[in-house]
């Protein structure tokens, strides 16, 4: 029997290489099932996580590294952003919450979330 991983395209999401930065949600995940089913199911995956989570700093944070992370991804895969409309609502989902985030956090947590995004 298939896995989902062998049934869905679930790009590796290389952050921890890159950064050091150890992922603790499974947003990328779900973001990257979400991809396969299309702008509706991003959106879905979205409201879902934002929803839950925009209480919790660190979740926050990685949603908003997630989203910037998916846009990136999708941008150079199939070209220009606004020939991507995957990209484009990336880029809108990602500013939703990294403005929710600037706007909410404070003291300790903001300085969580600018040394991670930054």
């Amino acid at each position: 029997m298939a896995t989902i991983k062998e049934t869905l395209k679930i790009p590796r999401w290389d952050i921890e290489e890159e950064t050091g930065y150890k992922p603790i949600t499974t947003f990328w995940m779900d973001f990257s099932i979400a991809d396969n089913y299309g702008l509706q199911a991003i959106q879905d995956t979205f409201n879902r996580a934002f929803d839950a989570w925009k209480g919790d700093y660190k979740y926050l944070t990685e949603l908003v590294l997630v989203l910037n992370h998916k846009i990136f991804h999708h941008y150079t895969e199939k070209g220009t952003e606004e020939k991507n409309e995957v990209a484009s609502l990336y880029n809108e989902l990602w500013r939703k919450a990294n403005d929710y985030a600037l706007d909410n956090l404070q003291g300790e947590q903001a300085a969580y979330f600018y040394h991670l995004t930054d």
